[in-house]
């Protein structure tokens, strides 16, 4: 259970990564305005809050709940992971 746990959560901390690199990207060339600002304070809130909880679960001794949270993010981002990966063995064609 504790290998399950790490491994969901170090996918869930490299999915917040993302969220948060893409971000800044966009605070830097001005895709991210005062229009949608709200909506990624939203974003950022809610990937930051599950990878945080997650870890503040474990501590509190929780770990079955804190692997179900860090899941949250894990296993799409796995899923994601693996269907790039798919495409980049595959090379499919979409015609």
């Amino acid at each position: 259970m504790k290998s399950l746990f790490w491994t969901a959560w170090v996918i869930a901390a490299i999915v917040t990564g993302i969220f948060v690199f893409f971000f800044f990207v966009g605070l830097a060339d001005g895709t991210v305005s005062s229009f949608n600002f709200a909506l990624w304070t939203g974003i950022l809130a809610a990937v930051l809050g599950v990878t945080g909880g997650s870890l503040w679960l474990r501590k509190a001794n929780h770990p079955v709940l804190a692997t179900v949270v860090a899941m949250v993010l894990g296993l799409p981002g796995l899923l994601a992971a693996l269907f790039f990966l798919i495409l980049l063995i595959s090379h499919p064609r979409w015609n």
